[in-house]
């Protein structure tokens, strides 16, 4: 049966692997075979894992804290590089807001539940404020400009990424009250369920070399991956060139410094309730699977 692989737009290493043959090249030794399962939602990663509909899936820094508030026995597998430029909340230029502090009674259109949710509620939390009532955070909805919305004072704040943003910053019109690097390190995060890592930690190891050489195809083809995603996705390819260079394309294994990153996460997250309990983040990480992630991601570069 083949390793099933869990894709959506938002996770860039998984978009590009699963359009090329990597995936199959470091599986076949291991007399496996690579298939990829497709879906819009990436907080939804955790539900797929436990069901079993993919074996391994990726997401930013949220989906996986929310998994195990859930309930959901994840183990992390590898991360990206920090992603220091990856988003920004962006505000009017000339506006009112020019404080985290001003956003205050606003509205933030953000992708809830993901690394978005991280980066909104951390910065409040250190000013002194509350994701859950300082704000009002909204899902973006199908079709909004929200360019447009944040232009007309619609909004207070917008956290943009990918070619959004890039198309966002040529304008002029908007400025980064927070990038990412200023508050989170915004990696992209990989997790499996427990007995997978625990019974093939091989397969988990081939999987972040796959990946790895995605990546790695990616920083060397940067028009052509450009042309992809803006065929598929929408946007000019030259708003996704601009987004995908700033990426680093780099792998690590989970290490115990991550944990902590996350731990710091999940503790803000259940502090403004958008969790309802306690997480431990370190029941997540499976330190036995570091070695054969870090020898195949060397191997592989």
């Amino acid at each position: 049966m083949a390793i099933t692989l869990g894709v959506h737009a938002s996770n860039p290493s998984l978009y590009y692997l699963s359009r090329l043959d990597y995936l199959d090249e470091e599986l076949a030794p291991l007399g496996e075979t690579g298939a990829f399962h497709h879906y819009a939602d990436g907080t939804r990663t955790g539900a797929l894992l436990a069901d079993g509909t993919i074996d391994f899936g990726g997401t930013g820094s949220t989906p996986p804290v929310t998994a195990q508030a859930a309930g959901h026995d994840l183990v992390y597998a590898a991360v990206s590089a920090p992603r220091p430029d990856h988003g920004a909340l962006l505000v009017r230029a000339d506006g009112p807001v020019r404080t985290v502090g001003d956003l205050r009674g606003g509205t933030v259109v953000l992708g809830v539940g993901s690394w978005q949710t991280h980066l909104l509620a951390k910065a409040l939390h250190a000013e002194g404020l509350s994701y859950a009532t300082d704000v009002t955070p909204v899902r973006p909805a199908a079709g909004e400009d929200q360019a447009r919305r944040l232009r007309d004072g619609e909004i207070a704040g917008w956290i943009a990424q990918g070619a959004e943003l890039a198309a966002a910053r040529r304008t002029g019109e908007f400025r980064e009250l927070i990038r990412t690097g200023d508050v989170i390190t915004d990696r992209s995060v990989f997790f499996t369920r427990r007995d997978f890592a625990t019974d093939r930690p091989e397969v988990v190891a081939a999987i972040g070399a796959a990946l790895l050489r995605a990546d790695a195809w990616v920083a060397a083809h940067l028009p052509e991956a450009a042309a992809i995603a803006a065929e598929d996705l929408g946007g000019t390819a030259e708003d996704w060139e601009a987004a995908l260079a700033v990426l680093p394309w780099r792998l690590e294994p989970a290490t115990a410094g991550f944990v902590a990153e996350q731990q710091e996460a999940a503790d803000i997250f259940h502090g403004v309730g958008f969790i309802d309990r306690a997480v431990t983040v370190a029941d997540a990480h499976l330190p036995a699977l570091e070695a054969p992630v870090a020898a195949a991601l060397a191997k592989a570069v």
